[in-house]
């Protein structure tokens, strides 16, 4: 996982958190929720999007399994 994707993931969590303790002190805000799903799903994407590319980037002479050298 890169540092962008820690830092969304992090930046994710801590919106989790402020929303719902602004939820319990001044009762719930729709938008709030809907804006942290977007944010979640970006995180998601993020992350989706970071773990395939490290598998793609890794090839048959990168320590796969390939043809045998002849």
């Amino acid at each position: 996982m890169s540092g962008s994707t820690k830092a969304m993931t992090i930046v994710t969590c801590a919106a989790l958190v402020l929303i719902s303790a602004y939820t319990v002190a001044l009762g719930s805000s729709g938008w709030l929720w809907f804006g942290w799903i977007v944010l979640m799903v970006a995180t998601i994407g993020m992350a989706a999007a970071d773990s395939t590319e490290s598998v793609a980037g890794r090839g048959p002479r990168a320590g796969g399994a390939g043809p045998a050298p002849r």
